[in-house]
């Protein structure tokens, strides 16, 4: 499989779990995102928008290895904000009750108010009411952003196509 493929192959699944979650998860089941959540659909989208570009640009030499720090960039922040997210689903007397200040910031945002149904933060950092398999929303994403960020570098390290 071509380096391009496999950039549009993870673009198109970072862009599965933002759907995945705001069309099943939220709009479905009645799931309300947390500020974390919105944090990592963010990520996702930037991670996801990035590797669609590389998969068009086709880039080599170091326009490839700037698309590979994005996205590595991306899913390491990712990751960071899921594995926060999983931390407090097991220790909630470590999260603060009531209005973060990550919500306040989010749902100040033009986003928050362009596409709410996307954007806005309303949800419990530390509830878990999903599972899949046993494992918890924010387990599956920081997975998930494992994988991606696995398959971009396999994409980036590998050589160049002739």
């Amino acid at each position: 499989m071509k380096t391009h493929h496999i950039h549009f192959v993870v673009g198109a699944g970072g862009l599965a779990f933002v759907a995945f979650a705001t069309f099943y998860l939220q709009e479905k089941l009645g799931l309300l995102p947390c500020p974390l959540c919105v944090m990592q659909r963010i990520a996702f989208i930037l991670f996801a928008l990035t590797a669609l570009i590389a998969a068009f640009h086709k880039p080599a030499g170091a326009a490839r290895w700037l698309y590979l720090g994005l996205l590595d960039l991306w899913a390491t922040a990712g990751a960071a904000i899921a594995g926060w997210q999983v931390y407090l689903t097991y220790h909630p007397q470590a999260a603060e009750c009531g209005i973060s200040a990550e919500e306040r910031f989010l749902n100040g945002l033009p986003l928050a108010k362009w596409w709410p149904a996307m954007f806005e933060a309303n949800g419990d950092c530390t509830r878990v009411d999903w599972t899949f398999f046993g494992l918890s929303i924010p387990e599956l994403s920081l997975i998930a952003f494992i994988l991606l960020s696995c398959i971009a570098l396999y994409a980036g390290l590998r050589p160049e196509e002739r």
